[in-house]
């Protein structure tokens, strides 16, 4: 019983971890497109797609899928 409870808490705390990295990312590409990157149009609209699919996904609870998503912006942006 102790092991079951153990490994929810542990899904638990690392569900929260990630979900609290969305926004961080969120914020983080708000801010680099706010500073007019130099990207095709064909990447803005990726970076833009992703970055709306990311945030619904965080709002849905889909943290890991959301990271996902956010991580694929970031890297089109070439931040980390």
């Amino acid at each position: 019983m102790k092991r079951i409870l153990s490994f929810m808490i542990l899904i638990l705390a690392s569900t929260l971890a990630f979900g609290s990295q969305c926004p961080m990312d969120m914020a983080a590409i708000d801010k680099h497109l706010a500073g007019n990157p130099d990207l095709t149009d064909k990447q803005m609209t990726q970076v833009k797609e992703l970055r709306e699919q990311g945030e619904q996904l965080h709002n849905e609870g889909k943290h890991d899928e959301s990271v996902e998503a956010l991580a694929e912006a970031k890297e089109i942006l070439g931040i980390e």
